[in-house]
């Protein structure tokens, strides 16, 4: 019979084309991204012991990793991990170094990952003093290029936490030949604690001589950021070391891991804790912070530096680059600074920027020549625009020559003032007691997501400023668009009816559309806390307001907003009243004037190298369905073809090791009924679902009609079945599942006698119904119907009884019956043995993956078990039989025994009785299949064997 091989379907030809689409993409990668050497990057662990701190007996072990290129020895690039990170944060960073050719030493800083000791936050004499012996290290090993013995040609590079590391090693070993620090700090006390506004004449004066962009004043000690500043110490107060704390003892080790204190150094978590509750940061906290930052050494940095920041960053804000890129300039070092659109809003460091940090190192590390402090590098930054505007990119990239007002003999800063409605009188504003509710501005990690949610009608609710406790100062719309990049500044005069250091306020910048829009650039807010004043007095305080990098359209507005709360700081919970007024009407915008970077073209040897690849995929496609065609037609026994089902040694192991199916074979012949027996877990749905080619078998062979069963073989189509439940459209009726299933194999629809089918399923007029409204045994027969669709040569049924009541039984019985006798081959599963002894013709009973017997069911009901004999004397009878050999006959009544007679002759047994007197008045044999299968089962299942079990 010939297999009909059904036409291609629209899914089909649209699988066909998203299946070229997507190669035609991987060749366009494969073309144009960068290739993966880091195959010929090989790894070393290592296990560094270093001292504790100077003069200190005691030891912490650092746990590293040295990453090789193919070509040694070779510059070399020490790369630290951000806070709460480890050797592994850092590995993509560390292979893309080493694929560029560097020795790179990735390493996890004591307190984090599997190094032992306390975090001290770049403690000059631990953290900083680490990075110094890790670089004695690199000096000892044969991969490293050398500068002189004991000074290796070495860049350090890091992020977050690793790039004030970097900053701080640099400024310390004269060893550094480069740094490259990404969205880190300079202060870490100004950074955590802000206070952005400056009221002393000298700090007015020392802003307004600074040139550079992004320049802060500290007006003294500022709000805590609670929400970065939780996240920064919950980190680190997490979990114990997984070792000692350097000179500790083991039990004051335990102690600390015990302690609120976790992996922070006693001295960083009781100053923090204190300052946590009152939010105001002790003297003595904000000098030990500042020892521990970069700002205490970026003077004696020499190095060529590279700092990239990001716009998208409310923990460590553009000010803190800038100050950085000040220090090492006034210095007489060389710094370059970029800023990107990222930051620990927008998920920390991005590829332009690793890329960026590679290419430094490419320069200064492996260039003829490093650049001077008379160089000027390029300022690139990224700028942004709202939200809502339509057309063009919403993020560019821009490029100008230089990092302004750097030096005194580098260019200053341009600024453009834009004027605001003037107010008539102050504005007046309060804090609630308990500062609740507070402004929501943003949330630590989803700074830039908060401010493009706020642009939105959606968001706008959430984020607004709240009635009440803010003062709005609006501008003119701007006649011409303008990028503002770095932090405008902007004078206020400011009366406080507050507790001695609890006046607080929060100021921030919003772009208004025309529609009423409103976009907070970054995210970022700028927090002021206003010296202790005697009486109500106003104070006059310059502002510096937060850095961005952003465009602002022309006809839109600016925004000026001064709030007493900010959910993201830790606000004073007393209530206090202020008077806010500008002092001028005006705002100073920093702007960079620079040219946007040119679009890359499209070379034509990339474009001839896309078109060779996707001819070799189509070739190979055209090539794969050619074999697959072939090795379907080839894969024929001739001598099957007539035979409907033969499955030879048949075996399915899966990954664990677990054997569902071992070895099973046997043979359906047409017009036969065959009942697949077995308990549960015998393996008789493994076989059934391998039959189907849903599964694909581990060993052995099965053949529908002498063809190999393979999923997706065009004779499959001569196959119909249900096997695992019924899986229907709810929302359809009856007979649209039927017509849909049909129309889903591209076959004509009147091939698949859908009347036939449709009587079968008896469902009368609910099969216009709803399938989600059928009950179990519904459902049950119309997925029967829908196996007989087509009529198959081959039909699989598993469980088909299940849900049916007893007429709709027998009926099924009879179907199944009347259907193999038109020629046809059914094979059933059940667990029903009554009725699969009254609708099969034959039977293969599994146990334990594996076939126990087989036969016809009148052969398994014979083979055994008991016969019942009535007679007119039982007694009489009993004692026959028992003569003639035939022991263990039972007197069942007075007229009635049984006894077995599995190896008599029946006509024997009757000659006996009569020519001994006896009566007999009936013969007959009362083994069930259902014995027997117990019998068989129960004997392939020895009670000291159970290991066998399948499931």
């Amino acid at each position: 019979m010939p297999i009909p091989r059904p036409p291609l379907s629209r899914r089909a030809m649209t699988v066909g084309a998203a299946v070229i689409a997507v190669l035609a993409l991987v060749a366009l990668a494969f073309v144009f991204l960068p290739q993966d050497s880091s195959a010929d990057t090989s790894t070393r662990e290592a296990r560094i012991t270093l001292p504790d701190d100077p003069g200190s007996t005691g030891t912490v072990d650092i746990d590293a990793r040295l990453y090789v290129p193919s070509v040694t020895p070779a510059p070399t690039v020490l790369l630290a991990h951000g806070f709460g990170g480890s050797k592994d944060s850092v590995d993509g960073e560390a292979r893309d170094l080493a694929a560029r050719g560097y020795t790179v030493l990735a390493y996890s800083a004591r307190g984090f990952g599997d190094s032992t000791g306390s975090i001290s936050l770049n403690d000059p004499d631990r953290e900083v003093a680490d990075a110094r012996g890790l670089i004695d290290w690199l000096a000892e090993q044969p991969e490293v290029e050398l500068d002189a013995p004991g000074d290796p040609h070495v860049g350090v590079a890091g992020g977050s936490y690793g790039g004030a590391l970097a900053l701080s090693a640099g400024g310390t070993d004269p060893r550094i030949d480069s740094i490259a620090a990404a969205i880190t700090w300079n202060d870490l006390g100004q950074a955590l604690f802000p206070n952005y506004g400056v009221t002393s004449v000298e700090g007015r004066e020392a802003l307004g001589d600074i040139a550079t962009p992004a320049a802060a004043e500290y007006g003294g000690p500022g709000v805590l950021k609670r929400g970065w500043a939780g996240v920064f110490f919950g980190v680190g107060a997490a979990s114990a070391p997984p070792g000692g704390n350097g000179d500790d003892s083991t039990d004051s080790g335990t102690s600390e891991g015990t302690s609120a204190c976790g992996r922070f150094a006693p001295e960083f978590c009781d100053a923090y804790t204190e300052s946590a509750v009152t939010g105001i940061p002790s003297q003595q906290l904000l000098d030990l912070l500042t020892a521990h930052s970069p700002v205490a050494v970026a003077s004696n940095i020499t190095a060529p530096t590279l700092l990239v920041q990001g716009t998208q960053d409310t923990l460590f804000g553009l000010d803190q680059a800038d100050a950085t890129a000040r220090q090492i300039a006034a210095a007489g070092g060389n710094v370059t600074v970029r800023w990107f659109d990222g930051g620990h809003d927008a998920g920390g460091t991005d590829g332009t920027s690793d890329r960026a940090i590679a290419d430094f190192f490419d320069t200064t590390l492996r260039g003829t020549e490093a650049p001077t402090g008379t160089d000027a590098e390029p300022f690139v930054y990224s700028t942004q625009r709202a939200a809502d505007e339509r057309g063009g990119d919403r993020d560019r990239r821009m490029t100008a020559p230089a990092y302004p007002g750097l030096t005194p003999a580098s260019d200053p800063t341009q600024t453009r003032s834009v004027t605001f409605t003037p107010t008539a009188e102050n504005q007046s504003i309060i804090r609630p007691p308990g500062a609740s509710p507070s402004a929501i501005s943003s949330v630590p990690g989803l700074g830039s997501v908060l401010s493009t949610l706020g642009s939105t009608g959606a968001g706008a609710a959430l984020t607004a400023d709240l009635p009440g406790q803010s003062a709005t100062f609006t501008s003119d719309p701007v006649e011409s668009s303008v990028t503002i990049t770095g932090a405008p500044r902007v004078n206020l005069r400011v009366a406080s009816l507050a507790s001695p250091d609890q006046a607080v306020l929060f100021a921030k910048l919003y772009d208004v559309a025309p529609n009423g829009t409103r976009t907070l650039p970054g995210g970022a807010v700028s927090a002021i806390r206003l010296p202790v004043t005697e009486g109500i007095d106003p104070v006059d305080v310059t502002v510096a307001l937060p850095g961005i990098s952003y465009t602002v359209q022309q006809g839109h507005r600016l925004e000026l907003s001064i709030s007493t709360t900010d959910q993201a700081y830790a606000v004073p919970l007393e209530p206090a009243q202020f008077s806010v007024a500008m002092t001028d009407d005006t705002i100073a915008l920093p702007t960079v004037p620079a040219e946007a970077s040119a679009d890359s073209t499209v070379p034509v040897a990339p474009l001839v190298g896309i078109g060779i690849v996707l001819l070799a995929v189509a070739g190979a496609i055209v090539a794969g369905i050619v074999r697959t065609r072939r090795r379907a037609v080839a894969e024929v026994d001739e001598d099957l073809i007539d035979t409907p089902l033969v499955i030879t040694d048949l075996a399915k192991t899966y990954s664990n090791g677990f054997r569902a199916v071992d070895g099973v074979s046997f043979e359906v012949k047409q017009g036969q009924v065959l009942g697949l027996l077995g308990p549960n877990g015998a393996g008789k749905t493994t076989t059934l679902r391998m039959l189907m080619g849903l599964i694909t078998p581990t060993g052995g062979d099965i053949r529908v009609f002498g063809h190999k069963v393979t999923p997706g073989a065009p004779v499959l189509s001569r196959l119909g079945s249900f096997v695992e439940g019924s899986g229907f459209l709810p929302h359809l009726t009856g007979t649209q599942n039927l017509r849909l299933y049909w129309e889903a194999t591209g076959r004509p629809i009147e091939d698949a006698h859908l009347e036939e089918a449709l009587e079968i399923a008896d469902l009368g007029t609910a099969i216009e119904r709803k399938v989600k409204s059928y009950s179990q045994g519904m459902r049950q027969r119309l997925a029967i119907a829908q196996a007989m669709l087509g009529l198959p040569d081959l039909m699989v049924l598993d469980e088909p009884t299940n849900g049916l009541d007893p007429p709709q039984i027998r009926t099924m019985r009879d179907v199944l019956i009347n259907y193999a006798k038109t020629g046809r081959t059914v094979l059933v599963s059940s667990h029903l043995l009554a009725e699969v002894e009254q609708t099969c013709t034959h039977v293969v009973v599994m146990n334990r993956g594996s076939v126990i017997s087989s036969g016809t069911v009148r052969e398994l009901t014979a083979a055994g078990g008991q016969t019942e004999i009535r007679v007119d004397d039982a007694t009489r009878a009993q004692s026959v039989l028992d003569a003639s050999g035939h022991d263990g006959a039972v007197i069942v009544d007075d007229g009635t025994v049984t006894v077995d007679l599995t190896d008599a002759d029946a006509a024997v047994v009757i000659r006996e009785l009569v020519t001994s007197g006896v009566s007999v008045r009936g013969f007959s044999q009362s083994t069930r299949l259902e014995d027997v299968f117990l019998d068989l089962v129960h004997r392939d299942n020895p009670g000291s064997d159970t290991s066998k079990d399948r499931a």
